[in-house]
């Protein structure tokens, strides 16, 4: 349920059409929760129909005129309520870990290189974000709201700087791996954990 909060969100920052809303999911909140166009008209028309937000009036009526979006008292109280409800952190679920245990058992062909495309996309992502920082972050934006926003760009640097101190050191695990593929002519490989 996370993505019409999102869009409340982005609506209570600034009143927006679908389309300016998809634009900026691309430049802000599509760095940590992505949507897809549709997704967004779809979540938009649900809103619409709970209460939570409404279309703004068009200053001169005219066919084809894209609609803008305005968040009611109902959607500030849904949001409030999201906010502040506890939630528990949701487990890593990430394709690459589980193909790096894979390879413990089927050998690791082509997988160095995907490794190193992971590394280089990393960090593109974290050079952006601090450009992102530099640009929208000065030291005297002190506000409590910009304040928060760069809490959450924070996170986002951090995560990047995990992942590529973590594929720099995968890559030099790669370095050291003997030649031969896992799952041959060897001790059965285990998890550590006892049967």
């Amino acid at each position: 349920m996370s993505l019409p909060h999102a869009i409340l969100t982005a609506l209570l920052e600034k009143p927006s059409s679908g389309l300016e809303l998809t634009r900026r999911f691309d430049k802000s909140i599509g760095y940590f929760w992505s949507a897809t166009h549709q997704q967004i008209y779809r979540e938009l028309g649900k809103l619409e129909t709970e209460g939570f937000i409404r279309t703004l009036p068009a200053e001169q009526p005219a066919r084809g005129q894209k609609k803008s979006y305005e968040v009611l008292p109902a959607g500030r109280a849904e949001l409030a309520r999201w906010t502040a409800a506890a939630q528990d952190p949701r487990p890593l679920r990430d394709v690459l870990l589980l193909r790096l245990r894979a390879a413990a058992v089927v050998g690791t062909a082509g997988l160095e290189d995907d490794l190193r495309r992971h590394l280089e996309l990393h960090r593109r992502q974290l050079a952006e974000y601090q450009d992102i920082e530099q640009r929208d972050f000065p030291p005297d934006r002190n506000t409590p709201e910009d304040r928060l926003r760069h809490l959450v760009l924070r996170a986002g640097i951090d995560l990047e700087t995990f992942w590529t101190q973590w594929l720099t050191h995968a890559l030099e695990e790669f370095a050291e791996l003997p030649g031969e593929a896992p799952g041959q002519d060897g001790p059965e490989p285990t998890d550590g954990t006892p049967d």
